[in-house]
């Protein structure tokens, strides 16, 4: 897939998730011309990678405006929203997509700072995008075309798996899934690594079975089509090793239990930020 834009493309925010999904675009062809970004200090990797390309910085709202830009990507942390929203009014457009990654912030919310009606795109990516294989979940509100959504789709893609959601209240389900689902896992490697030291192993040792395990049952989870739980039980002898933990933690008070407490628990978080 090559990226192709008859309009500019305007990235508001370049820490690490907007460095990201550049850095993407640009791998996927999109030209540097093209792309517009804004932020009055992006991170260090990210101004390397705009100087290179020669990509425009902090260009005027008004100049740009005139030039409809087909997409405007908020990559701004939540708490920023308020400060850096209202100084776009001027891109507000019914042929401008507004895509937002900002956790807890509806479209709702993006209408009233920027001052008017938006054809809006509200997604959350996670963290393996940096890699290549994320995954992004998104909500587009009535008045995003169907060629504004298929743009929107085109753009996650670059950096990963896409989904849709077609009730917005759900992306808060999916950033207690997803969103924050990587944190989870790596903390579940330092608990199992944790686990080997208790049972007498080296710490480092200990430490690469956990990264090694950890990564290579998520490797079979991305290429093999089986079910997670057919990938579970094939290596799940009866009475067998796996089958003693595996009674520890499908037991009462397991594992299931606890992440389903966690996630609700991450899902109610993401609502508050959004009020």
């Amino acid at each position: 897939m090559t990226l192709v834009l008859k309009r500019p493309l305007v990235l508001v925010g370049a820490g690490k998730m907007g460095g990201v999904l550049l850095s993407g675009w640009l791998d996927k062809g999109l030209a540097p011309k093209d792309v517009f970004v804004r932020d009055p200090s992006p991170s260090p990797e990210v101004a390397r990678l705009i100087a290179e390309r020669g990509i425009p910085l902090n260009f005027s709202i008004a100049d740009i405006a005139a030039r409809k830009p087909a997409i405007v990507l908020l990559a701004v942390k939540p708490q920023a929203m308020d400060s850096v929203l209202p100084e776009l009014g001027a891109l507000v457009s019914p042929d401008t997509l507004f895509l937002s990654i900002a956790a807890g912030t509806s479209l709702f919310r993006l209408k009233e700072l920027l001052g008017g009606d938006i054809a809006g795109v509200r997604a959350m990516p996670n963290t393996p995008v940096a890699v290549g294989r994320g995954i992004t979940v998104a909500f587009a509100n009535a008045q995003a075309t169907p060629e504004q959504r298929a743009l929107a789709g085109d753009l996650l893609a670059a950096v990963g798996e896409v989904g849709w959601v077609e009730s917005e209240p759900l992306i808060d389900a999916v950033t207690a899934i997803s969103g924050s689902g990587p944190a989870y896992v790596f903390y579940l490697a330092e608990c199992l690594a944790a686990a080997g030291e208790a049972l007498g192993l080296d710490p480092a040792l200990s430490m690469q079975l956990a990264r090694a395990t950890v990564s290579g049952a998520g490797e079979m989870l991305h290429q093999f089509p089986d079910e997670a739980a057919t990938l579970r039980k094939n290596v799940t002898s009866p009475g067998g090793t796996t089958a003693a933990a595996l009674d520890v933690l499908m037991g009462e008070g397991g594992l299931s239990p606890l992440l389903r407490r966690a996630t609700a628990a991450a899902r109610d978080r993401a609502r508050a930020l959004g009020q």
